[in-house]
């Protein structure tokens, strides 16, 4: 007690004294997930920052450091990478720029999220095992949040790029999402169906959390959110709900700047030379005991970079806007699709599908971004690196939300999004055109196998069920025509008889099913063929694998299964693992199926699933009374080996089961196995 007073005096935050942590009620359903009570919005921010502090605070430090740029003192040569990126992009003196143009509710609500986390640092101080993470304020806390969606919107891509020299001179992948919505003519219940399905890191920063929050002032949401998330990023209110998946429309800008070759710190623009604005990053690298510097250089374009190669800046709109979270925050307290394509209107979300669906009757999806206003003369490719030298260039303008491709409530009453095109969502017949929007935006324009399945499992399909609802969403099985950039045709050609060291391994692929299950050898052979093609021709253009490339493919699995397993019969299970702490399962699930798996090196052989199927949430919703919930998570509520919750959603997980969840305050006391009020 005696240092948590100690730090309100060095470090006062006005919200403090106006929370009372026993106007907080924290409930722990059987699962251990969190369900938060209290008065007002900022005390619920409060105690989910308290909770999900119980369950993953070293995780949460992280977060915590990354807005303070000292990701480094904790991670040492990688942390400081990013606390470089923190710096260069300007996330921290954008906040403070823009901090008065945020609502004063938002506002309250960041200063109890953040005096719940503070207040947990200090009553356990044993804890903390990043000291320079404590105390943070809110303006560090909106800074991690900057950088955080800029790494979402490409910035990650980008600046390897431009640092090892092979971005172009004078787009992007993911592992995916899926979210479906149907309209209630279209199903048997007469209920509008939603599916919330993200492909995330299974465990880490990434990581859904779930929680559910409820005040008096008109917030009750359950969902899934990022360690740090002040709030519900996709899931479910009384009255509506929506999902996530990423999107890949262009969103960020590269220049190559025009550089004196007089002064190595001037660009030409317009006829004139213009100094870089130059600073320095103060980076602190754990073992290192003194700040190491490094310059940061900034021109009318952005974040600057100087290589070999030239001088390059970066533009985007997520370092442009920070108040993404605010958005979040209007979708979460919607009551209806007026007020959410209100709170969407914002345009300070700067990416993210959202797929949304209602008690009121209403479907709706859009490509969600922050597109910019760019120049439509020819001569600019603006899916390319872009002269830096004219004010024809630098745009400075985003486009409405009415000039986003969208639908609300088609013919065909489903709606669909796998992370492929947005002119491929629903019935061929209702889709909308790509020439209705501008190429330079750079939308999606492609199926991908779990759009194409989706398709398939679609067939001959009258009104919905809503149990076959939930099969597609956990379907395992690829497309009749595979949709991989490498089309593996010749390797099912090959003769088998010509290899007789091989035979079993060709013949298990060419009697494959195109079923990612856990039981299956030709699953096990693919996911090999997948991994050694991705590893040598990564970024190619779709063609067949040659004769050759098959003959050296199937010698590649032969060899591994029968170095690390001494033989060749291997179901997919043998290889592929989902794994928390020391608990190794045989997991099913393919890169690019609908119940998604992509791995990393276990040990021995063996990789075990770290992206794909994450939190998954199916929420029904009937004309009257509260939406009906079922949800799991990949492994569990806490990140502590010895709590009952760390792997106890992991079974339900692996055979497609879900728990019921519900809003009913009343309901979750009834049933909780825990009530509780955050320690003062």
């Amino acid at each position: 007690m005696k240092l948590y007073c100690l730090l309100i005096l060095l470090f006062p935050l006005t919200v403090t004294a106006q929370i009372n942590p026993s106007n907080i009620t924290i409930a722990r359903d059987s699962f251990g997930v969190p369900h938060i009570f209290a008065p007002t919005d900022a005390e619920v921010a409060y105690g989910l920052a308290w909770a999900h502090a119980e369950d993953d605070f070293e995780t949460l430090q992280l977060v915590v450091l990354s807005g303070k740029a000292m990701l480094g003192s904790a991670l040492g040569k990688k942390g400081a990478q990013a606390d470089y990126v923190v710096q260069l992009l300007r996330c921290r003196q954008l906040v403070i720029e823009q901090w008065n143009t945020l609502s004063p509710d938002f506002v309250a609500l960041v200063k109890g999220y953040v005096s719940g986390l503070n207040a947990y640092a200090a009553a356990f101080p044993n804890q903390v095992k990043y000291k320079k993470a404590f105390p943070f304020n809110e303006k560090e806390y909106l800074t991690a949040v900057v950088f955080s969606i800029s790494i979402f919107c490409g910035v990650d891509h980008v600046l390897p790029q431009i640092l090892s020299g092979k971005i172009a001179t004078v787009g992007f992948t993911s592992q995916g999402s899926n979210a479906f919505a149907f309209h209630p003519s279209r199903t048997t219940t007469g209920e509008a169906f939603l599916a919330i399905n993200a492909h995330q890191p299974v465990e880490g920063p990434t990581a859904f959390y779930e929680a559910h929050v409820q005040s008096e002032e008109g917030w009750n949401m359950l969902g899934g959110l990022f360690p740090g998330g002040c709030l519900i990023f996709h899931g479910t209110n009384e009255n509506l709900g929506w999902a996530h998946t990423v999107n890949n429309q262009d969103k960020i800008d590269v220049f190559q700047l025009q550089m004196n070759p007089e002064n190595s710190n001037q660009y030409k623009f317009d006829n004139d030379w213009i100094d870089l604005e130059v600073s320095k990053a103060k980076l602190h690298v754990k073992g290192i005991p003194i700040a190491i510097g490094k310059k940061l250089y900034w021109s009318k374009y952005g974040a600057t970079i100087k290589t070999k190669q030239g001088a390059f800046s970066i533009r985007l709109g997520a370092n442009m806007d920070c108040k993404a979270l605010e958005e979040w925050y209007r979708m979460n307290k919607a009551k209806n699709f007026t007020e959410f394509y209100k709170a969407v209107s914002m345009v300070s979300l700067p990416m993210f599908n959202i797929m949304y669906a209602d008690r009121y009757d209403t479907i709706f999806y859009i490509s969600n971004g922050k597109i910019p206003v760019r120049n439509s003369d020819p001569k600019y490719n603006w899916h390319s690196t872009l002269p830096g030298n004219t004010s024809a260039t630098l745009w400075n303008e985003f486009k409405p939300v009415t000039a986003l491709p969208q639908y609300i409530n088609p013919p065909s009453g489903y709606l669909f999004n796998t992370n492929h095109s947005p002119f491929l969502a629903t019935d061929g017949a209702y889709n909308l055109k790509p020439s209705m929007y501008d190429s330079k935006d750079g939308y999606e324009l492609f199926d991908n196998n779990r759009s194409k399945r989706f398709e398939e499992l679609m067939t001959d399909v009258g009104k919905m069920d809503y149990e076959h609802f939930k099969r597609i969403k956990f379907d395992q099985q690829y497309p009749a025509t595979l949709q991989f950039a490498y089309a593996i045709d010749s390797m099912i050609q090959l003769d088998a008889n010509a290899y007789p060291l091989m035979k079993d391994v060709i013949k298990n692929l060419q009697q494959w099913d195109h079923s990612g299950s856990a039981g299956s050898k030709g699953a096990a052979v693919f996911l090999l063929v997948y991994d050694y093609f991705a590893k040598r021709l990564p970024g190619a253009s779709p063609r067949p694998v040659t004769h050759a490339e098959s003959v050296a493919a199937y010698q590649y699995v032969y060899n591994y299964m029968m170095q690390h397993f001494k033989r060749t019969d291997l179901v997919l299970g043998d290889i592929q693992k989902l794994v928390r702490g020391e608990d190794a399962r045989p997991a099913s699930g393919l890169p690019d199926v609908l119940a998604a798996a992509y791995t990393s090196p276990y040990k021995n052989g063996i990789v075990k699933i770290t992206i794909g199927d994450a939190y998954i949430c199916f929420v029904r919703y009937p004309k009257t009374g509260l939406p009906v919930i079922e949800s799991v998570n990949t492994f569990g509520a806490s990140s502590h080996a010895d709590s009952p919750h760390y792997k106890d959603q992991m079974q339900l997980f692996q055979n497609h089961q879900t728990k019921r969840m519900t809003l009913d305050k009343n309901e979750v006391l009834q049933h909780a196995v825990k009530t509780y009020h955050p320690v003062r």
